[in-house]
């Protein structure tokens, strides 16, 4: 199967010829299939954000290319505006960008600038707010009359009416209490597992990856050092360490216990796989 969407030898320079020139991206490769769910962790200005944005054109790279479903997404205006509508992208905090005078008008602005009819935006409007949690009740309200949580649904809902085939989100859960993060991750899991959408998250949450990646793509100074499934790379924890990153809080514990002397296996990495291993430990007498 041929990637959604694919990067080759990205690079992106900031101030080129200045004395604030900074390499951003260098010669970074990259790949996502339909359906697949990567993480993208890495400590501050190490290029993640600046990668994202590339992703879907936002910001054209110095050097390397970005396809999406085998095509240069800048191979003419028009693609790159097409390109725009399938490859969504949340940022962070987006419900500072909410404007509009109702939920449903703030929902419906990326399918109105898509051209679309006024009953094709309305099931788009309503088939997102259901994504998310969002009733008709709400979609009358003032973006500003939700709670924190509620906008935070309501602005990811306006990417996902335009129906992405990639939905990209920039700390989705930033700024949120566990049962809001928890509702958050739930709705974006919803839309990739209902339309077979790759969904590429970056995160500072171990534990959001651990649970939700099928693959972790980790980023310093501007490039991609580790790419490999969760468990595997968060067994390079003293890598990650190094990096300035953490591990997952399962993989922390389950590494002090091996060193209190329980055979732990050396692959855990979420709170169901600890419970599981010391449920084992238990029944096996001292052997997990």
């Amino acid at each position: 199967m041929s990637p959604i969407i694919k990067a080759e030898k990205i690079t992106h320079v900031y101030g080129t010829g200045t004395v604030f020139e900074r390499t951003a991206l260098a010669g970074v490769d990259f790949q996502a299939e339909r359906g697949e769910c990567v993480g993208i962790i890495g400590h501050t200005g190490s290029g993640k954000s600046t990668f994202i944005q590339t992703l879907n054109g936002l910001i054209k790279p110095t050097s390397g290319s970005v396809f999406f479903d085998g095509a240069d997404i800048r191979q003419s205006k028009e693609r790159a505006r097409e390109v725009r509508f399938k490859v969504g992208l949340v940022f962070q905090y987006p419900e500072y960008q909410l404007f509009e005078e109702t939920v449903f008008k703030d929902i419906a602005f990326g399918p109105k600038n898509m051209g679309l009819t006024e009953s094709e935006i309305s099931e788009r409007v309503r088939e997102a707010a259901d994504f998310v949690g969002l009733d008709d009740e709400d979609l009358e309200k003032s973006p500003f009359e939700l709670s924190g949580g509620q906008r935070r649904r309501a602005a990811i809902a306006g990417v996902i009416a335009m129906r992405p085939q990639v939905l990209i989100a920039d700390e989705p859960t930033a700024g949120l209490d566990p049962s809001g993060s928890a509702e958050i991750t739930a709705n974006i899991e919803a839309y990739r597992r209902s339309t077979g959408a790759a969904v590429i998250i970056v995160t500072h949450s171990m534990d959001e990856i651990a649970r939700n990646a099928d693959r972790v793509a980790v980023f310093d100074e501007g490039r991609i050092v580790i790419d490999a499934p969760p468990a595997r790379a968060f067994s390079r924890g003293e890598e990650l360490t190094a990096m300035g990153l953490g591990l997952p809080t399962a993989a922390v514990i389950a590494a002090r216990l091996r060193e209190r002397g329980l055979r732990i296996a050396d692959d855990i990495i979420t709170s169901e796989g600890l419970r599981a291993a010391l449920r084992a430990f238990r029944r096996g007498g001292g052997n997990a």
